[in-house]
């Protein structure tokens, strides 16, 4: 099924709303958050003030956008990534801007299900949509948003494509990150409502391709 959405995805590529209509393309840039990143220490990550001085000096004034399968050593800032195995390959894009810049929607669909997600490293406030093309379904996940994004929303509302979402979320309301979007497209949801496995550990990676598509086919710019 995810092969066949992905080749749906790829033919009607100029029917896709801007996820950002604000943001231009040539104002992109790519945004390195693995192991290699010697500026992301310990330190910096486990303090959101500093993480967030470090990554707008990063970006000089610009917007990041990456992160699709990238294996990150930030998560160690929270300790809900632990366990048998720590959990470090990020499942989303991430696109980073300023606190409550607007999030449209890609694709018409209704909303399947949304929660604030509270608690330090979380995705804070979390809307998850359900789509249609032709007969297939899909789900587009958006965490990290405002608080008030969550306000007058139901389940089943439809929506429509380039509607406004919401916004991106502050922190500390946000899952207490930098401000960006986590955004991510599964193909099934396990059952779960307003919550996805963002970030998983490294022996589920192969498991989670099979259901997880590459966001970037639902993301363009100006």
């Amino acid at each position: 099924m995810k092969e066949k959405i992905e080749q749906r995805l790829k033919l009607r590529n100029g029917q896709i709303g801007k996820v950002f209509p604000t943001i231009l393309y040539s104002e992109l840039l790519s945004l390195d958050l693995s192991a290699k990143n010697n500026l992301l220490t310990q330190e910096v990550v486990s303090d959101t003030a500093q993480f967030d001085q470090t990554i707008n000096a990063m970006l000089a004034g610009k917007f990041g956008i990456g992160g699709f399968l990238e294996h990150r050593s930030v998560y160690q800032r929270s300790s809900m990534y632990t366990g048998e195995e720590f959990r470090s390959i990020h499942l989303g894009v991430d696109v980073w801007a300023p606190a409550y810049t607007a999030v449209h929607i890609p694709w018409p669909g209704k909303i399947h299900s949304f929660r604030d997600n509270e608690g330090f490293g979380d995705y804070g406030p979390t809307i998850i949509l359900e789509h249609q093309i032709e007969e297939l379904s899909f789900f587009t996940l958006y965490g990290h948003l405002s608080r008030e994004s969550l306000e007058n929303i139901y389940v089943g509302h439809t929506v429509n494509k380039e509607q406004k979402i919401g916004e991106l979320g502050p922190y500390p309301e946000n899952g207490d990150w930098p401000p960006h979007l986590h955004f991510q497209v599964m193909t099934d949801l396990l059952g779960n409502k307003g919550d996805f496995p963002g970030v998983i550990a490294p022996s589920e990676t192969d498991f989670y391709q099979t259901i997880c598509i590459d966001p970037m086919l639902l993301l363009t710019f100006r």
